[in-house]
């Protein structure tokens, strides 16, 4: 507690500081804690040098250029963990790449045609980004690609250049599938032990300070999240019922019951018998190992509701994930089987056309976009087409704030350049830029887990150093990049950030209250009163998807507030007034799901009345959270009795509705 103080103190002082950052941009300038990815190092090392290795032993240094461009866009959007998510993350967007470049070069050098062609080709990419991460990258390689063939002379004839960018794309696409035959279903299998072990971090914290369990608890519904996407995703494409996936998800879904019983052992108050998430960890290592047989637990005896529900939870999980041969057609997928990708496909781009939000994009991205190169049309700017380059990639919602990309933009494009001109004024032009460019592109990757503006410093000299084989200015690029990534930046905050209204009058309010709303949905779902056994298990595989659907909620909202925070104000301001709401919220679901399991662990189930109670006043917080901007001063109310089971959902409820104003 002393240290968050210090921080807190620390963090006013800096603020009262007239020439000290703002805290935003301090955040976005903190590197992340995130491990970096060595075998994307190597394989994004590999994949950028050879190509332009062979251009130069072929005496075509601008094939090799071309080439190592497309190994750059795979590189970026290689982000998936399951070997046939990567085929899509990497394969689909580099033929919209190829459509992107082609469209570029039969417009370069037609100045007001490529103006239009380039504002057209925007709107479409925007609102393609709508519609999932494939998309969003699909759409953002088309728009990049187009950008690069209007502004740059490529080789003739002009089915050279998209050929080339392709064959890098696909070239790290084969580098990264080489370890398939050797770990086809590994990425399935390590998710669903790593939600395991998740869930152990969870248990051990259960019952301590409530930060640290509600930060372990967060980690395993981002841990559950990913592995069903992984699992589920899967099976989407697989015909019929394939034994091992079938054996991942039955073991995915018996660790709900003991995700559920967590916070009833929380409320406790004190920690659990070190044995029980020792025994839990012991099954994430059955699971990757892939062990079968009998399990062999030694727990200590359960005595209260809490008890009984995590050793009937964990001596359940053990029996299911040792089975060898789980039955195939009785295993429920609890979220549902996803779609066929076509279906898919088609809801999407239904949803795209139909989607405000979509055309709001489009329509923005297309204004910044027709602006940049409207400027550089009418203004002589010597290889302008970093003026749109540097447009695309801040104005990314899906990736960030608007506003503060720009400003790290700017920053990651200054520190890029500096290693840039130390390259370009040092190192001779040929064969050592192979070396060079070897060594530049390993930082790729491990620049960018750290950071919007680590990756655009890595990005930046790589991106300049292969231009430079294509237009040979040399040390002159330097300069007239800077001016036009600030040029570039100053588009986006003006037309793409300050002149649309939804950049000040953020919606985080009303997403925080529609989940508000869903809190008292699942109190009445969890209680409900039920007629016979048929409809209690109906109404139990109800309350899971409720469940499993509120908490990636949560985790949505979470995400939102957090990229909100890095706004300024007055964004930054109602993030951060609304923020302890969200984690108020989070507990609430918590107790609720707590309540729940003591109830079918032997505890009196409470009166209809009073759930009805809980859920109306969760209504009314939601409508208040969506008539202010920011939380107003309430009185705290009485918590209610303490002899129910919802007692501790009535705390919780009671906490979130007296929830003040920050001291300014």
């Amino acid at each position: 507690m002393s240290t968050e103080r210090t921080e807190h103190i620390s963090s006013r002082r800096a603020r009262q500081h007239p020439l000290a950052p703002p805290d935003w941009l301090l955040n976005g300038l903190k590197p992340s804690s995130a491990p970096i990815p060595w075998a994307a190092v190597a394989r994004a090392s590999v994949a950028l040098a050879a190509p332009l290795a062979v251009g130069f032993a072929l005496d075509e240094p601008e094939y090799g250029a071309l080439a190592s461009m497309g190994a750059l866009a795979g590189v970026i959007g290689d982000t998936a963990d399951a070997y046939r998510m990567r085929v899509l993350n990497i394969a689909v967007p580099q033929l919209f790449g190829a459509v992107g470049v082609t469209l570029g070069t039969l417009v370069y050098g037609h100045g007001w045609l490529a103006v239009g062609a380039l504002t057209l080709i925007a709107l479409v990419s925007g609102m393609i980004s709508s519609i999932g991460t494939v998309a969003s990258v699909s759409g953002l390689l088309l728009l990049l690609n187009a950008v690069v063939g209007a502004g740059l002379p490529l080789p003739e004839p002009w089915w050279t250049a998209p050929v080339l960018l392709v064959a890098g794309g696909l070239f790290v696409l084969a580098l990264t599938l080489l370890g398939w035959p050797l770990r086809g279903r590994q990425p399935e299998r390590t998710a669903v032990a790593d939600t395991y072990r998740a869930l152990a971090t969870a248990l051990e914290a259960a019952g301590g300070p409530g930060a640290r369990y509600d930060e372990r608890r967060q980690q395993v519904t981002h841990a559950i999240n990913h592995a069903y996407d992984l699992v589920l995703g899967r099976r989407a494409r697989v015909h019929g019922r394939s034994p091992s996936l079938v054996r991942m998800l039955a073991q995915l879904n018996v660790v709900i019951p003991l995700v559920e019983a967590a916070p009833a052992a929380h409320l406790r108050g004190r920690p659990l018998p070190p044995e029980i998430p020792a025994a839990v960890r012991d099954l994430a290592e059955a699971i990757e190992e892939g062990r079968t047989g009998t399990p062999v637990l030694d727990l200590p005896a359960a005595h209260t509701p809490a008890e009984r529900a995590v050793d009937a939870a964990l001596r359940h999980a053990a029996k299911i994930v040792y089975l060898a041969e789980p039955d195939l057609h009785n295993v429920d997928d609890r979220l549902g089987r996803p779609a066929a990708l076509r279906v898919r496909a088609r809801r999407g781009v239904r949803d795209m056309m139909f989607s405000e939000a979509s055309w709001r994009y489009g329509l923005r991205l297309a204004l910044c976009i027709g602006l940049a190169q409207a400027l550089v049309s009418v203004i002589e700017v010597e290889r302008s087409y970093w003026v749109a380059l540097t447009v695309t990639f801040v104005l990314k919602p899906d990736f960030g704030s608007v506003f503060s990309r720009a400003v790290l933009r700017a920053v990651g494009t200054a520190g890029g350049l500096v290693i840039a001109a130390a390259v370009l004024a040092e190192v001779p032009r040929g064969w050592w830029d192979v070396p060079v460019i070897m060594v530049l592109a390993a930082l790729i990757p491990a620049f960018s887990v750290k950071g919007f503006a680590f990756q655009t410093a890595a990005i930046t000299p790589v991106i300049l150093l292969l231009s430079d084989l294509l237009n040979h200015q040399g040390f002159d690029l330097i300069r007239p990049r800077l001016l036009d990534s600030l040029i570039g930046c100053a588009i986006t905050l003006v037309a793409g950030y300050l002149l649309w209204p939804e950049s000040w009058h953020t919606r985080i309010g009303d997403r925080l209250a529609d989940t508000v709303d869903d809190a008292a949905c699942y109190v009445e779902r969890a209680f409900a009163a039920l007629p016979d056994q048929a409809a209690h298990a109906a109404a139990r595989t109800a309350r899971l998807q409720a469940r499993r659907r509120i908490y990636r909620d949560l985790s949505g909202v979470r995400s939102e507030f957090q990229r909100a925070l890095t706004e300024p104000p007055p964004t930054g301001a109602r993030a951060a007034a609304w923020w302890p709401l969200v984690v108020a919220v989070e507990r609430i679901v918590d107790a609720t799901t707590a309540a729940r399991v003591r109830v079918n662990h032997g505890a009196a189930p409470p009166e209809p009345d009073e759930v009805a109670e809980i859920a109306s006043r969760l209504r009314e917080l939601a409508e208040r959270v969506r008539s202010r901007t920011v939380p107003e001063r309430v009185e705290a109310e009485p918590p209610g009795g303490t002899s129910s089971v919802l007692a501790p959902v009535r705390q919780e409820v009671a906490a979130a509705r007296a929830i003040t104003r920050p001291e300014s």
